[in-house]
């Protein structure tokens, strides 16, 4: 730690650090958001809704800040255990988070209410912390239509900012890291520089194959499936050896998943 105070205060800025919880509905794009700020794949982005079941936490990192991402789960109303875990987890990040980002989907948003997103903001009440509405896939919409839909959204809650984007095609995403960046503490970095998650290389193994089977799929398995890695060997020169385990809900899937 010494020496990343070191290089922070030998900077001619002052170095930002903080966390940041991106929450929404299942299938607004989340994931896809984090995966572009960061650069890189970390989280599994596929067309079924609610595959983000952990808090995954994304590292964006320059010469000026350290942003922490903390990738939710789709915020729902909990109808079993696992669904109410998956929303302490959303109310866990949001509570640890520096901003909030609220993200919704412009398509959906164009031909609905704000309040059909009342749980979304029933989890910004009373926060105290800048909270910023992303409004996505504007690459499918007119930029007219946006803006009905930013009116009332921010008649709804008091958004810091609000910022179109189209977390695919990287639209808007370079403004909204700089503007969330401002928003920041002055602090050293949590994480090495060069981090860009804190999970295991076995949590993504496990992740991948969950996106593998959701794409291979869909309906047929339930987002619910869970991935045990039980062996993750690695030897010089050969292919890495990697074991598995698929749990489902009912006997039923795993003729589905296994075949003849």
């Amino acid at each position: 730690m010494e020496n990343l105070e070191t290089t922070v205060t030998t900077n001619k800025k002052e170095f930002r650090c903080g966390y940041v919880a991106i929450i929404g509905e299942p299938n607004v794009g989340k994931s896809t958001l984090m995966n572009a700020l960061i650069g890189q794949k970390i989280s599994i982005v596929t067309p079924k809704p609610q595959t983000t079941r952990h808090k995954v936490l994304g590292i964006f990192t320059n010469e000026d800040c350290q942003i922490v991402f903390l990738d939710t789960p789709g915020l729902l109303k909990p109808k079993y255990r696992l669904h109410e875990a998956m929303m302490n987890s959303a109310r866990a990040a949001i509570n640890d988070a520096d901003v909030v980002l609220m993200m919704i989907d412009a398509v959906r948003a164009k031909s609905s209410s704000a309040k059909e997103h009342e749980l979304e903001f029933q989890f910004l009440q009373g926060i105290n912390k800048s909270a910023y509405l992303l409004i996505n896939k504007i690459d499918a919409v007119e930029k007219q239509e946006l803006l009905p839909v930013i009116a009332e959204y921010t008649a709804q809650f008091p958004f810091k900012e609000v910022f179109p984007i189209s977390a695919l095609n990287n639209q808007g995403t370079s403004e909204l890291l700089a503007s969330i960046a401002k928003e920041l503490p002055v602090h050293p970095p949590f994480y090495p520089t060069d981090s860009i998650s804190e999970q295991s290389e076995r949590f993504f193994v496990s992740e991948i194959i969950r996106e593998k089977i959701f794409e291979k799929y869909r309906e047929e398995i339930p987002y619910s499936t869970t991935v045990d890695i039980v062996q993750f060997k690695e030897e010089d020169g050969k292919k890495d050896e990697i074991h598995a385990e698929i749990y489902v809900e009912r006997d039923t899937q795993k003729g589905i998943l296994i075949g003849k």
